[in-house]
């Protein structure tokens, strides 16, 4: 760790943190809070993924869509008129709409090979993204002047590294520039999330192999064919078996870095709140070790 005491991070002149964890338990929040403050900058993994990586994929998608209206065909064959996404680190709906959901296309499902076409390229766009954060680190000091950096990962990033591997690279390489940081959420947290995923489900990147494994399974358990898949109904059932996925991926990336709860998080008022936390959570492994 590139911390190793609560004294190594209070003294430290360029703070460098990467928070992961389910999404919904307050990464972005935090990120923003710190960002607002004006010393941090905030590097977004879903943000660059969405427009260095998958930009192109996404606005593609959406001229696709629009060649099958005549009027808009004849505009875009002409360079009449623009289509590109304008995802914020917000608003990451253009990178959810694009990754789709698998099933009956007339409620709104994509084939379920195409969602798998997809699902790789985002595995490897969310790759190339988490490897640019030292790229980012050090851009944001040497170019905009930030002392402090925070990294706001997606929540499938525990789906693209193996953290029981002491040598694999993206976790090598995050940990060798910022304080992995793990923002782990209770059983109440849980049940929350689940419930709001069933009030709004949105598309999510899962490794191949489980999701593979449950497509399979819905099919056969409920004896249907592609074709007949409820969209939502899919990833409703499978979001609760990724998050029990998950937790153990989550917990063995905080070996290699610190622990803080959600609820701690949630009360967190502003930057020197968040630096109180994150020394504590260092004593805390410290006394551990």
């Amino acid at each position: 760790m590139i911390y190793n005491s609560a004294r190594d991070w209070r003294d430290a002149t360029h703070r460098k943190v990467l928070l992961f964890g389910m999404s919904g338990l307050g990464k972005t929040h935090v990120s923003n809070m710190l960002r607002d403050s004006g010393a941090w900058f905030h590097y977004s993994v879903d943000y660059r993924i969405g427009t260095r990586y998958m930009g192109e994929y996404i606005a593609d998608n959406a001229k696709r869509e629009a060649m099958k209206n005549p009027f808009l065909r004849e505009l875009l064959m002409t360079d009449s008129i623009y289509i590109g996404s304008n995802i914020t680190f917000n608003n990451l709906a253009p990178l959810s709409t694009y990754l789709g959901k698998p099933g009956n296309p007339d409620l709104g499902g994509v084939p379920f090979a195409e969602y798998l076409r997809r699902q790789e390229q985002h595995r490897i766009a969310e790759t190339a993204a988490l490897l640019d954060t030292a790229h980012f680190i050090d851009r944001a000091n040497t170019l905009y002047g930030y002392d402090h950096f925070v990294c706001d990962s997606g929540g499938s990033i525990c789906e693209v590294v193996d953290a029981e591997n002491p040598q694999d690279p993206v976790m090598k390489a995050l940990s060798d520039c910022a304080l992995m940081v793990w923002i782990k959420g209770s059983e109440a947290h849980t049940e929350e999330l689940v419930r709001r995923f069933d009030r709004a489900p949105k598309p999510m990147y899962y490794q191949p192999g489980f999701l593979k494994s449950r497509w399979e399974t819905y099919l056969a358990d409920n004896a249907l064919t592609e074709e007949q898949v409820n969209p939502d109904a899919f990833v409703r059932w499978t979001y609760a078996q990724a998050l029990a996925h998950r937790q153990p991926r989550y917990a063995a990336m905080a070996t290699w870095g610190v622990t803080v709860t959600a609820q701690e998080v949630s009360q967190l008022r502003d930057p020197s709140d968040f630096e109180d936390l994150i020394a504590t959570a260092l004593e805390a492994r410290a006394a551990n070790a």
